[in-house]
């Protein structure tokens, strides 16, 4: 099920932005000493502040995915691995994603953002996994 041109182009980038951004934080949160004022000090947050707008680009046009793409693809029998591990790999990163924002546990919070962090390295290999199997058996 190939995806219209701009639609695809729009979330491989936003896809793309969340990778960048995600691993850019992470780099800056590991290396940022509290006690100095530094530069990781002042990327860290900017990089959260661009993921999250990045992320909610991307639940729009995840949204959009599911009557253009997944329920299509579903009822032709395409890509019936890699399209629901797709689905629970967004889903997840979304559960987690809303931990921990909204979640205030110290308990959940780290697991959250461990699972999440792991999701969202995995992503970018999913999606091309998805992408050329997709192509392949076109």
């Amino acid at each position: 099920m190939r995806l219209e041109p701009r639609y695809r182009a729009a979330l491989y980038a936003a896809f793309a932005i969340l990778t960048v951004t995600g691993a850019v934080w992470l780099v800056a949160d590991w290396r940022k000493d509290p006690m100095e004022p530094d530069l990781w000090q002042e990327i860290a947050p900017r990089m959260l502040m661009l993921h999250g707008g990045a992320a909610m680009i991307c639940l729009l046009l995840l949204g959009a995915l599911v009557p253009m793409h997944v329920r299509r693809a579903w009822r032709t029998g395409r890509n019936r691995l890699t399209g629901p591990i797709m689905v629970a790999v967004n889903a997840v990163l979304i559960v987690t994603a809303f931990g921990l924002y909204y979640a205030g546990s110290e308990t959940l919070r780290p697991w959250a953002s461990d699972v999440h962090i792991a999701v969202g390295i995995a992503l970018p290999l999913s999606l091309l996994v998805h992408v050329w199997l997709g192509r392949r058996t076109r």
